[in-house]
């Protein structure tokens, strides 16, 4: 029987077929190509059982780095663009919550009489926390401490950013929209010093998220912290193009490491149950979005990738690589998880009093 290989070497492995993916997704022009290609290839594989490696640092360091570049698109005047659209923002994350109820509690009544090694108490919280639409590793973490059955709830969360991903942007693509961004970034030209700096003040701001214990701390870190440089009207530098493939790719790597055998064998039926969910909660947020552009004169397009239930990361990477209003998807994805991470409990409370009353 052979021996696994070290960890060194499943990481580089992986990188390169990751690669190799990337490149044969730019050949036949898929969307996001950087990060579908490793996205789809590293699941497959993983799914079959080659062991493949995301290394922490190397994820962390694709989300700094997407952080950085999607903040420099909050010039002062998309900020003043976002301020004015306050009131659509809370209705997206009134929405959301919704959604994720009403998600939990079709999980909950379908699964009641097949889920029976659970107590009616953990069907309940284990069901209500898989279909909240927040960060998968968040939501894991929150359900385990109300007493959830936490490989189910992480596994609803990973098959449904794994099916958004891989859905919306080929839609995108089918719809033939692109290039419909409000604005481009603050500065377009790349300048070392500039660069450097940038690396250094969202690398501050990522520890200090991380230190801090927020969510998606090398992401959301770099994030505000070039959020805030840009609408100051400083310029600094634009974030080099090869750099955000490359996060983009080991984002897809990070992403596709989570299909192990084990997942495809956690209970299937629950699975198929999320898939279908999955799908159907995206063709509501698509309505949801387009009654939203009609009030706000908004793209749907950019209002689908700002209310999809798909991940913050690679929702605003989509619409960055495909210009749909980077600025508009970001600040929906962004207020929708810092909202739900912190009403996600007290809703839970008030939602299982409802229940047992």
């Amino acid at each position: 029987m052979l021996s696994e290989p070290p960890r060194w070497q499943r990481v580089v492995l992986t990188l390169v077929l990751a690669w190799l993916a990337a490149r044969a997704c730019v050949a036949l022009n898929t969307p996001i190509p950087w990060m579908i290609g490793p996205l789809v290839s590293v699941s497959l594989l993983s799914m079959l059982g080659v062991p493949t490696e995301s290394w922490t640092p190397f994820r962390n360091a694709g989300q700094w780095v997407i952080g950085a570049a999607l903040g420099l698109y909050f010039t002062p005047e998309v900020g003043s663009l976002i301020a004015g659209l306050w009131w659509a923002v809370v209705l997206g994350v009134l929405w959301a919550l919704t959604l994720g109820i009403a998600f939990g509690a079709w999980l909950r009544r379908v699964h009641a009489g097949h889920l029976t090694a659970l107590s009616p108490e953990q069907l309940r919280t284990t069901t209500y926390f898989s279909g909240a639409i927040g960060g998968a590793s968040e939501m894991t973490l929150i359900a385990e401490r109300q007493g959830a059955r936490t490989d189910l709830v992480a596994a609803a969360h990973s098959l449904r950013v794994l099916l958004v991903t891989l859905t919306i942007p080929f839609a995108m693509q089918f719809w033939g929209v692109a290039h419909l961004d409000l604005s481009t970034p603050g500065v377009r030209d790349v300048h070392v010093t500039g660069l450097l700096l940038l690396g250094a003040m969202t690398l501050l701001g990522a520890l200090a998220m991380q230190r801090l214990g927020r969510a998606n701390p090398w992401f959301m870190g770099a994030l505000l912290v070039t959020m805030l440089i840009t609408l100051s009207g400083t310029q600094l530098s634009a974030i080099p193009g090869w750099l955000s493939a490359s996060a983009q790719l080991l984002i897809g790597i990070s992403l596709g490491v989570r299909f192990t055998p084990v997942f495809v064998h956690t209970a299937p039926r629950w699975l198929a149950s999320v898939a279908f969910a999955s799908v159907v909660m995206m063709g509501l947020c698509a309505a949801f979005a387009w009654g939203m552009s009609m009030l706000t004169g908004l793209h749907p397009a950019t209002l689908i990738l700002g209310t999809s239930p798909g991940g913050i990361a690679e929702m605003s990477i989509t619409a960055k690589v495909l210009q749909l209003g980077v600025p508009v998807v970001t600040a929906f994805q962004v207020c929708r998880l810092v909202a739900v991470l912190i009403l996600a409990e007290p809703v839970y409370h008030w939602w299982r009093k409802r229940q047992q009353a």
